[in-house]
């Protein structure tokens, strides 16, 4: 069901699109928006990983460099039937995670140093599990796309405002149909971006749960990631907001808005489904104590990765 959802949502983004490009310049004018989008999408799915990965100064490790974070990839991406990612860490302290790559042949995950300090062995399985979930059900592409599309919707909206509508019996659409363009068009893209944006998220975190048999280990990995989050900025994030979508949990300060304005659903309805997997899958680990969740036990919590706030992964 949420596979159809989300192709209902991409045609109804699609649709969108080409509307208001029809809005602009008639029939023609919607066949050059079907081309200008096209060339972007084209360009995204060959390019958009190298861009945020370059973008958010992500450097590659690998099993000699990181040799615990690399094998527990490596063990996950097995258990889930997926070749093995590259794996990237992110200096930021703010704990998150995101995926990226054209297909699980092409995939990247990338962890935040803020993430390795934060969560034990376990939760960072379930997040690393999440994204491979994501890297499974090519949800990179799938967002890659949508922004794409999303981005071109307010570009033609712009585009319209600025040189006007189509020509019709009643005339030019207008100064004010131009300016409604301008603003409906993009809000009503994001909304539906953001729709299909929760949507691969929750799936995402029924395959993450699937992939490590640890749903509690997901769920307490969220709720560290949602409040960390909502006191440590994570500044490239706010610099390319359009970019939040890709992350385990919403990067921006004004994360906690309105479910209908937010790129992720809200945490506790992602853990209270994952409860509900936990249940229906017999899964009897405990949520991690308090002294866990202070980071005192398990590999991540070892004196070397303690030193100037890095870990074994250097």
């Amino acid at each position: 069901m949420s596979y159809f959802r989300t192709a209902v949502l991409l045609a109804a983004l699609t649709a969108l699109f080409m509307g208001i490009g029809f809005l602009i310049g008639g029939q023609g004018g919607m066949i050059v928006a079907l081309l200008i989008a096209s060339a972007m999408n084209l360009f995204a799915y060959w390019n958009a990983d190298k861009m945020v990965l370059s973008m958010y100064g992500a450097r590659e490790v690998d099993e000699r460099s990181a040799p615990e974070l690399y094998a527990l990839v490596k063990q996950l991406a097995t258990a889930a039937g997926l070749p093995m990612p590259r794996v990237y860490v992110m200096e930021n302290p703010q704990p998150n995670a995101f995926a990226t790559g054209r297909n699980p042949e092409h995939a990247a995950v990338v962890v935040t140093t803020g993430l390795m300090q934060t969560v034990n062995r376990d939760e960072l399985a379930g997040v690393l599990a999440h994204e491979l979930g994501h890297v499974k059900n090519r949800d990179t592409i799938l967002m890659t796309l949508t922004a794409t599309i999303a981005g071109a919707v307010s570009m033609l909206a712009n585009f319209g405002f600025y040189f006007g509508g189509r020509s019709n019996s009643n005339g030019n659409i207008g100064f004010i149909g131009s300016l409604l363009l301008l603003i409906l068009g993009p809000l009503a893209a994001g909304l539906v971006q953001m729709a299909i944006s929760r949507t691969r998220e929750y799936e995402a975190d029924r395959e993450g749960a699937e992939i490590s048999r640890r749903p509690l280990a997901l769920a307490s990995a969220l709720q560290k990631i949602a409040g960390a989050a909502e006191q440590i900025p994570n500044m490239q994030a706010e610099r390319n907001p359009a970019s939040a979508h890709l992350f385990i949990v919403n990067p921006l300060s004004g994360a906690r808005m309105d479910n209908l304005f937010s790129t992720h659903p809200d945490v506790e309805n992602r853990i209270a489904r994952l409860n509900e997997m936990a249940r229906e899958m017999g899964d009897r680990v405990a949520a991690p104590s308090s002294e866990t969740d202070a980071g005192a036990s398990g590999p991540w919590s070892s004196p070397q990765r303690r030193v100037a706030g890095r870990g074994p992964w250097g």
